[in-house]
């Protein structure tokens, strides 16, 4: 079986490659330039939170795309085994990976929160209109 919803899937799995490792090219440096030593035993996200704002963003991102696209990946998947994954579903698909791509790129260079919270509700809401079509299609 073959469905052009995969391609989005793919897509967006991809480019949480890209800001893990965009994410990583800052911090490594960045714990350098700090001389930070690592403590195993410091609370989770301490050491991380004396780095600057620039090199956060860049983790923040990759930890929201651990979350709501997780939603994503299983809507897609499932108009895919519906066969449904063609037409106005991939249109959204690739709107959806196409907002989350602007959201990262806000969050990670520029961070202005009300920017970043009106590509992320748009996004949300083609979401949601996946959701209700996977809903649609498999009652």
């Amino acid at each position: 079986m073959h469905s052009p919803i995969l391609a989005p899937v793919v897509a967006l799995t991809a480019w949480s490659m890209i800001m893990w490792a965009w994410m990583y090219a800052t911090r490594i440096p960045a714990i350098s330039r700090a001389r930070m030593r690592l403590d195993p035993h410091a609370p989770r996200g301490e050491q991380m939170n004396t780095l600057p704002a620039t090199v956060r963003w860049k983790a923040d991102n990759y930890n929201h795309l651990m979350e709501q696209p997780t939603l994503f990946y299983a809507v897609a998947l499932t108009l895919a085994l519906l066969e449904q994954g063609g037409g106005a579903n991939l249109a959204l698909a690739w709107t959806y990976v196409a907002l989350r791509v602007v959201h990262s790129f806000v969050q990670a260079t520029w961070n202005k929160i009300e920017v970043r919270f009106a590509v992320f509700s748009l996004s949300s809401l083609v979401l949601i209109a996946l959701i209700v079509d996977a809903a649609r299609a498999a009652l």
